[in-house]
C-alpha cells in the first residue's frame, strides 16, 4: 500500500520511520524543509517525495501539520487525492480541524478521520524522531455521525500494525475537552511553575519532583500557542479551575488551618488512588 505523509517533523517523521520498520508499505513524504526529507531518505524512512505525480496513487494520507495548516493543505491538494482514499490528520486539537476538513472530504469523495497519536517529546523536528515513539501508545480516532465505518476499521488496523498499544474512539468535542486537561493544562502549569525566581537557584535542592514539573516547560512555542488558542474554551476552564483549587491550598497554608489542609491532601491522595485504578469520579 502507498502511504503519503504530509509533514516530517517529530510526529510525521516518527510515523514514517515506524511504517518503514514495522510494515511493508511504501512511504512518500513531503515537508517544506528540504533537509528533513534528505535526512529521512538517508535513513530509509521514506521511499520518495510526495508530490503531484504520486499523491493520487496513495491509499492512505497522514497529515502531521499544525491544525490550520492541515485544513489549508487539504484545501489546496484535496482535488489531487483519489476518491476513497483514507485521510487521517494528527493534529493536537480535533473540532477546528474536523469542521474545516469534512466539507473538503465530502467535495472530493475521500474518507476523512480525525486522529491524535498520544505520544511526543519536548523537542521537535525530524532530528528528534524515533521509530519507537508510538510503541504501546494510544491512538485516538474521532469519527462523526457521517464517518464511513470502513475508515475506522482501516485506520485502526493500520495504526495497530505500526505498534500502537490501542485505539481510543472519541468525538472531536470529547477529545478536545480531555486533551485540555491531560496535555495542554500540564504544559501551561509547567510553563508557569518554572517562572518562579527560585527555579534559577534549584541546583542542589531539586530531584525528581522538580524534573517532572519542569519537563514540558520546554516546548515548540508556535505549535503550542496555536493548539492552546484553537482549544481556548476548554483549556481556559481547566486553567481557571486549577487556579481556584490552588487557592484553597494557599488559604489553608496561609491561615495555618491544619484540618483544612489535611482534608485537601487526603482528598488528592484518594482521587489519585482512583485514577491509578482506572476508575471514574
Amino acid at each position: 500500500m502507498n502511504i503519503g505523509i504530509v509533514g516530517m517533523g517529530l510526529i510525521g517523521g516518527s510515523l514514517a520511520r515506524t511504517l518503514k520498520i514495522n510494515t511493508k508499505h511504501t512511504v512518500f513524504a513531503c515537508d517544506r524543509d528540504p533537509s528533513a526529507l534528505e535526512k529521512a531518505a538517508d535513513i530509509n524512512a521514506m521511499d520518495g517525495v510526495l508530490d503531484d505525480s504520486n499523491i493520487g496513487d496513495c491509499q492512505v494520507i497522514l497529515v502531521a501539520l499544525y491544525p490550520q495548516n492541515v485544513v489549508d493543505w487539504l484545501e489546496a491538494n484535496g482535488a489531487k487525492i483519489m476518491p476513497g482514499t483514507l485521510v487521517v490528520d494528527c493534529a493536537g486539537v480535533k473540532r477546528p480541524v474536523c469542521d474545516g476538513v469534512r466539507p473538503i472530504a465530502r467535495r472530493y469523495g475521500w474518507r476523512f478521520l480525525g486522529g491524535h497519536p498520544m505520544a511526543g517529546k519536548e523537542k521537535s523536528g525530524f532530528d528528534n524522531t524515533s521509530a519507537e515513539l508510538f510503541l504501546g501508545a494510544s491512538m485516538i480516532l474521532t469519527p462523526e455521525y457521517d464517518t464511513d465505518e470502513s475508515a475506522i476499521r482501516d485506520a485502526s488496523e493500520l495504526f495497530m500494525s505500526m505498534g500502537f498499544g490501542g485505539i481510543r474512539i472519541s468525538t472531536p468535542d470529547e477529545h478536545d475537552h480531555m486533551i485540555a486537561y491531560t496535555s495542554q493544562l500540564a504544559h501551561v502549569l509547567s510553563s508557569a511553575y518554572v517562572k518562579s525566581p527560585s527555579a534559577l537557584r534549584h541546583q542542589g535542592f531539586s530531584a525528581g519532583s522538580f524534573r517532572d514539573m519542569t519537563r514540558v516547560a520546554t516546548m515548540n512555542v508556535n505549535m503550542w500557542t496555536e493548539l492552546f488558542l484553537a482549544n481556548s474554551g476548554p483549556l481556559a476552564l481547566e486553567v481557571e479551575a486549577l487556579a481556584a483549587r490552588l487557592m484553597e491550598y494557599a488559604i489553608a497554608i496561609r491561615t495555618r488551618n491544619e484540618d483544612a489542609l489535611r482534608a485537601l491532601l487526603e482528598e488528592g491522595t484518594r482521587i489519585k488512588a482512583e485514577v491509578d485504578k482506572g476508575g471514574k469520579r
